[in-house]
């Protein structure tokens, strides 16, 4: 029997009437808030609906038969700071990849490709080149990210401290890149900056990863992406964790238990009472024995915004849930398949691959998932993890490799009306998105599980809704919001200050939904702890 992701509940035997801090929800900025507070002496109980912690950052065997372990859900390590793993000392090893990107072409019948190396060298500016005619193209790409990165130093750093104000970052930053990313869309400046069309779509791709959106949306949702996306630890490397994710949340586990925190697991919470005589709130959840209420000075939400209204017994208002927009395909690989470019597999899935996200190719995307079709080019990446990190494979004949897929513009309405079949769809047209660039279709390199099905498993947001409880699927726990406060934004309380706060002052949001949320950082978890430690 394969063992449950994540880490093995634990269920102690007594449990208190009262807790200064109580955590609703174990994925990992949960876990990050109880290691900090109980590590500063708080009483901490956290609770949890699955029968393990870690959300959706953990590992799990996939496939039938096979001992590999697969980061499921979340999958790679950028925003989360690594002042936030030392202070926790966890005991996690995040390798870089020796890849940063490929993506293959097909241009006038001719295959061909864009490889960016990890650190940029000769070869990166030959394929540049060969792709585009001259260096141009380069000497953008290359200006472009260097003002990024500028950006980046600049509001690294302020994500483990309270919020600044945006007029105060502002000043710090060239005031060309501060418009092109903050204040118009980004669209505009990536079809000014770059003419390539490959060029345009692999830059274009970071504001769209879990984001249904156009690059010229006048939201700006799309720069909010694109920003979290490349300021993590001032690099915006995004590096894979040795063991696979569930080695991250794992680790966090052990530094809450290790500190004192109580965790509890496979405790649904049904109800939020903030007012409660005595206490901030009272929390009850239902578990195997029937249903338990504790107090608490403090709840820290670990779920949705959404989520946390109707535990707080509100109506459940279907047209604000977040609406998730990715499609997740993981699969075994009996060997890497060929690339008609020529370029070895091992170099062109070492990193990010790019399929079908050329900049018009992913606008003509939008435009036909927005009026309700799944697109006819999918656009998606794809990543090969066990290249970097061996170990996940488990005992398997050499050659073996896994491989991820995550496709964008596939919003969660798109699988409403037929989920299955809508999701059979959408996996043919993502595979055939990597098919058309390759010497022999994938379907002859996948695995076989012992019934002789093929080693695949897709993912839709009312799949990850269901697993994760995410509203909608979102990955995010819905929009990302920029990592600063207005300028005129008043920051009186501590909550506001750490940008956690709710209309309720005994609850705090402690997850993706808090101002710097999102991604697997632990961001939202660390500063949640802050304000609580700053209130009591």
């Amino acid at each position: 029997m394969t063992p449950p992701p994540g880490h093995p509940p634990t269920h102690p035997g007594d449990l208190a009437e009262n807790y200064d801090v109580v955590i609703v929800g174990g994925g990992h900025n949960g876990l990050v808030a109880a290691a900090y507070l109980a590590r500063a002496g708080v009483s901490v109980l956290l609770l949890e609906r699955l029968d393990h912690t870690g959300g959706a950052a953990v590992s799990a065997a996939a496939f039938d038969g096979w001992p590999t372990r697969l980061s499921r859900y979340s999958y790679l390590v950028s925003v989360m700071p690594e002042a936030l793993m030392s202070d926790l000392g966890l005991d996690v090893t995040l390798r870089s990849r020796s890849t940063a990107s490929y993506t293959p072409t097909l241009r006038d019948g001719v295959a061909s490709g864009l490889y960016v190396e990890r650190d940029e060298g000769d070869a990166t500016r030959r394929s540049f080149a060969a792709l585009t005619g001259s260096d141009e193209e380069y000497e953008a790409w290359r200006a472009f990210y260097a003002e990024v990165g500028e950006l980046a130093r600049v509001v690294a750093p302020t994500l483990l401290r309270p919020l600044p104000h945006e007029r105060d970052l502002r000043e710090q930053v060239d005031p060309t890149i501060w418009r092109e990313l903050v204040l118009e869309p980004i669209g505009a400046a990536v079809e000014r900056r770059f003419r390539d069309d490959t060029v345009r779509g692999v830059v274009a791709t970071d504001a769209l990863i879990g984001t249904f959106a156009s690059l010229h949306d006048p939201s700006l949702i799309q720069n909010r992406c694109f920003l979290y996306h490349l300021i993590g630890n001032g690099t915006g490397e995004w590096r894979v964790p040795v063991g696979g994710m569930g080695a991250v949340t794992d680790a966090l586990h052990r530094a809450a238990t290790e500190a004192g925190a109580t965790i509890r697991t496979g405790a649904g919470v049904s109800d939020i009472r903030t007012g409660a005589s005595g206490a901030g709130a009272e929390v009850t959840w239902d578990e195997s024995h029937g249903s338990r209420t504790v107090g608490a000075r403090f709840v820290l939400a670990n779920v949705a915004p959404w989520v946390l209204r109707i535990l707080l017994g509100e109506p459940e208002e279907l047209e604000t849930k977040p609406q998730g927009a990715q499609l997740k395909i993981n699969v075994l690989l009996d060997r890497l398949p060929r690339l008609r470019s020529g370029i070895d597999p091992a170099t062109a899935f070492a990193g990010t691959l790019h399929l079908g996200e050329d900049f018009s190719q992913l606008e003509s995307a939008y435009a036909e998932a927005a009026a309700g079709r799944i697109p006819t080019s999918m656009p998606g990446e794809v990543y090969c993890h066990s290249l970097t990190d061996p170990s996940i494979l488990g005992d398997v004949a050499p050659g073996m490799h896994t491989l991820t897929y995550f496709g964008l513009h596939t919003p969660a309405s798109l699988f409403d009306a037929d989920p299955e079949a809508a999701k059979h769809l959408a996996v043919e047209r993502a595979i055939a998105s990597l098919d058309e660039h390759l010497v022999e279709p994938l379907s002859a390199c996948v695995a076989r599980h012992p019934d002789g099905s093929p080693c695949i498993e897709a993912k839709v947001p009312q799949d990850i809704e269901r697993d994760l409880a995410m509203p909608g699927g979102h990955i995010f726990h819905g929009d990302l919001d920029w990592p600063w406060a207005s300028s005129r934004a008043r920051l009186d309380t501590p909550a506001q200050q750490w940008g956690v706060q709710t209309d309720h002052d005994a609850v705090l949001l402690c997850g993706s939904g808090a101002r710097r949320g999102g991604a697997v950082s632990g961001i939202g978890g660390h500063n949640a702890a802050q304000a609580v430690l700053a209130s009591l």
